[in-house]
């Protein structure tokens, strides 16, 4: 289930970094192009743009919501652990009496 997630979450992420490219930019950067002022298009350059921003803001909530999904998933697969606990199965328990070396 979570490799699903995580390849869901991948897809996403490769989704907006295109989709965030692919918008109109203040210098024109990768822009989706147009501009010619044609009116009888699909899509006017306006539409467009408010087409990419929505996309974008989908995209955006998308990759937050399998973010929290996949940090929940990793959270609870750990089993919380004391310090203490750890330190007290780690040292040796202490014998009858104190050890006394042997000669050979």
């Amino acid at each position: 289930m979570q490799t699903l997630i995580l390849t869901i979450h991948i897809l996403i992420a490769l989704a907006l970094i295109g989709s965030v490219l692919l918008q109109r930019s203040e210098g024109g950067g990768l822009g989706i192009g147009g501009g010619g002022g044609s009116g009888g298009g699909f899509m006017t350059a306006r539409g467009t743009a408010n087409m990419m921003t929505r996309v974008t803001a989908i995209l955006a909530a998308c990759f937050f919501a399998t973010s929290l999904i996949l940090a929940i998933m990793a959270g609870s697969q750990r089993d919380s652990v004391s310090i203490v606990d750890e330190v007290i199965n780690e040292t040796p328990s202490p014998s009858s009496g104190p050890a006394v070396p042997t000669r050979e």
